[in-house]
């Protein structure tokens, strides 16, 4: 994938990257003036942002990447990164919850299960209903790194789920989301789309972070929880893991693109005051806004690519959108880390600016796939250089 240089790219002259997507226009009016006067809220009293979340998809923001028979605009992936990066600029937890619905979504229209694509895809693309994403215990399993959580036993009419998710985010009462589970004893799995609706699915709310408190995170438990056929996404799933696994990783570089945009910022407003001393330090706003749009050219690319539906999901592709999503963990942390010695003692006020984006900033680098377990899929990866069909689970 060919990407620009630094002594390429002109950041002085090149357009705004927000410019191609026209919902970031009004979307920006949103962030402006119904979420920044909630982002100390969510983040430190834990208030999670309904009224906001149902706006996003009212104007279009979650269904940048729908097709439009199913309630979506069909801009891309590139549009609906460009949404989580809008908002992940102001309120990385907001941005979390954007990716968990545009996931849900993705999710959805990656299956050929026609009944969920025509009667609750157009309600998560428009925002009517939230959801999230309950994949982070099978990504993990799939890369041997933990059990797999859910056990599904087939019945008639559908399957019979058991077991325990830790941690499930944008969720809530009546709030959709994906799952995998194993069937049976045998080495194939499913995957679906479930709600606490369902008999036996209990959410609890037991856990409190140091960041994306607002984040609607709860510990899902089911005991004999009937999944009907209609509701399977896929089963077994391993070809469509396959398909839908590169647009999961890389759709959540907008959180990382947003974070930096935004530490960038701090960083520049702190210069117009300690300029003369922050000078000094190693990692500065303009070095790191070009290595940010380094980034968001390559992950726009990749974007393109993956929305090319002529475009095979090959091991190349899914290596160089690894590669995507650990440089955008690395580049956050870095630049968190700026914004902190730059801002210097003020950092340290409770509820500074600049803390909390260095909270989020470990968050980008943790949440499922972490950078070790990113670095351990390229690792092994690595080890079948050469092969170009699609990727295993």
């Amino acid at each position: 994938m060919q990407t620009l240089s630094a002594t390429e790219h002109d950041h002085s002259t090149s357009p705004d990257p927000f410019a191609l997507a026209p919902i970031i226009a009004p979307l920006r009016a949103a962030i402006a003036t119904d979420l920044a006067p909630l982002t100390q809220a969510i983040d430190l009293d834990g208030v999670y942002p309904r009224a906001f979340m149902h706006q996003v998809g009212a104007i279009g923001g979650f269904g940048q990447a729908v097709a439009v028979e199913f309630g979506g605009s069909d801009q891309g992936l590139k549009a609906a990164i460009q949404v989580i990066e809008a908002i992940s600029q102001e309120c990385l937890c907001t941005g979390f919850m954007a990716w968990c619905q545009i996931a849900c979504t993705w999710y959805m229209q990656n299956s050929d299960n026609a009944h969920l694509k025509q009667h609750l895809l157009p309600l998560v693309a428009s925002g009517q209903v939230l959801g999230g994403t309950g994949l982070s215990n099978p990504m993990k399993h799939f890369a041997a790194i933990e059990k797999i959580a859910l056990v599904a036993e087939r019945c008639d009419g559908g399957y019979v789920l058991n077991g325990m998710l830790p941690w499930v985010s944008n969720i809530g009462a009546g709030h959709p989301f994906g799952i995998a589970a194993r069937i049976g004893e045998s080495e194939d799995y499913l995957m679906a789309i479930v709600s606490d609706t369902l008999d036996g699915l209990t959410l609890r709310q037991n856990a409190h972070f140091i960041a994306l408190e607002g984040s609607g995170t709860f510990s899902c438990l089911f005991r004999d929880v009937f999944v009907p056929d209609e509701a399977v996404l896929a089963a077994p799933c391993d070809a469509y893991i396959s398909r839908i696994r590169p647009g999961f990783i890389l759709t959540q570089v907008g959180m990382g693109l947003g974070l930096v945009a935004g530490c960038v910022d701090l960083i520049r407003q702190y210069n117009q005051r300690l300029g003369h001393v922050n000078q000094f330090l190693d990692d500065q706003a303009d070095d790191l806004a070009i290595e940010l749009a380094l980034a968001r050219s390559r992950t726009y690319a990749l974007a393109n690519a993956l929305s090319d539906r002529d475009t095979p999901v090959s091991l190349d592709l899914l290596r160089e959108v690894i590669r995507a999503r650990i440089a955008g963990s690395e580049l956050s942390l870095r630049a968190a880390n700026a914004a902190m010695l730059h801002a210097g003692a003020r950092a340290y006020v409770h509820g500074s600016k600049p803390a909390r984006r260095l909270r989020e900033a470990y968050f980008v680098a943790i949440v499922t796939p972490a950078i070790k377990h990113l670095k351990k899929l390229l690792h092994d990866l690595e080890g079948r250089s050469g092969e170009s069909g699609e990727p295993e689970m």
